[in-house]
């Protein structure tokens, strides 16, 4: 307890006399340089205690290890993936014009630590992402307690979580009539996704994924690039990304049995945004197998 928020000792100083009395006060030692918990002055300080071992740059090492999950591991995400439906379906099945959506974030935490039969919620990395109109035009953004307007899209990207293993789960759900654009745009992305699950199979790679889903989108005239996924398992805040591979057209990750993505091909346009995301499996054989089962589609409500 004397070394929490200690202006005279830091944690890294015990660390580095462990490190010493295993022998080990002049090894390679690998630490992960971009890493959200390894601050600037925990590496100094271990720099400092150990001055002749060399501090290797080992970011990602270990999650890359993580990559392909065990069977008990996919049981997990499996079990998550059933809250992550019901907390999409309560998104969808509240949502209404004149509802606060801090009332709904309510109801949505409450879907998501209650979880289903004896399946217990924890919480989940990411808080619940829930922007409407032109604030679905970005990623991640949260809510306020503003009430729910008709005429607007609001997507939901969402996640259950059990014994801290995540299936990110997004759909969107429009409040009166979408315009035409939304729906020509809704059946490209469906379609798309569709292309994507197709090319996720072992042995392709990561960019063959996002080429399938932008080559469909092409044929509908709309332009998509960047980032399209990124494997998931384990994890505590701020992230339930692994932040190895990346499902976009200049990564070239061979793809493998036992590997789960989120496979995000969001749609960010002017004045809107689309989700629908689903987290996946890639398999011995076939195309891969989404962990969820809520329906495809743009919900339209009222």
């Amino acid at each position: 307890d004397n070394y929490v928020q200690s202006t005279v000792r830091h944690p890294m100083q015990d660390l580095a006399g462990h490190i010493r009395a295993l022998g080990l006060a002049t090894a390679r030692i690998g630490v992960e340089m971009e890493n959200y918990y390894y601050s600037a002055k925990a590496h100094a300080v271990l720099a400092g205690e150990l001055p002749d071992a060399t501090l290797a740059d080992a970011t990602a090492l270990v999650n890359w290890q993580r990559l392909i999950k065990s069977d008990e591991e996919i049981a997990f995400i499996r079990n998550a993936a059933k809250i992550s439906e019901k907390v999409v379906t309560t998104a969808i099945e509240r949502a209404e014009p004149g509802l606060r959506k801090n009332d709904l974030v309510a109801d949505i935490f409450h879907a998501a630590i209650s979880g289903v039969g004896d399946l217990w919620g924890d919480y989940p990395a990411i808080v619940p992402l829930t922007p409407s109109g032109i604030d679905a035009t970005a990623a991640h953004l949260t809510w306020n307690g503003a009430p729910m307007k008709a005429g607007e899209a609001t997507f939901f990207e969402l996640s259950g979580c059990y014994r801290r293993y995540h299936a990110p789960l997004c759909r969107t759900v429009f409040l009166g009539t979408p315009p035409q654009e939304m729906r020509e745009a809704e059946k490209a992305q469906i379609e798309g996704i569709a292309a994507g699950l197709d090319a996720a199979r072992a042995g392709n790679r990561t960019c063959d994924i996002a080429n399938a889903f932008m080559g469909v989108l092409k044929k509908y005239g709309i332009h998509r690039e960047g980032r399209m996924g990124y494997p998931i398992g384990l994890s505590y805040p701020p992230d339930w990304g692994e932040r190895t591979a990346s499902i976009r057209s200049e990564d070239e990750t061979v793809l493998e049995p036992g590997m789960v993505f989120h496979f995000m091909p969001a749609l960010w346009m002017e004045s809107w945004g689309l989700e629908t995301t689903e987290t996946i499996l890639i398999t011995e054989s076939g195309p891969a197998q989404p962990f969820c089962t809520v329906e495809r589609k743009l919900f339209v409500k009222g």
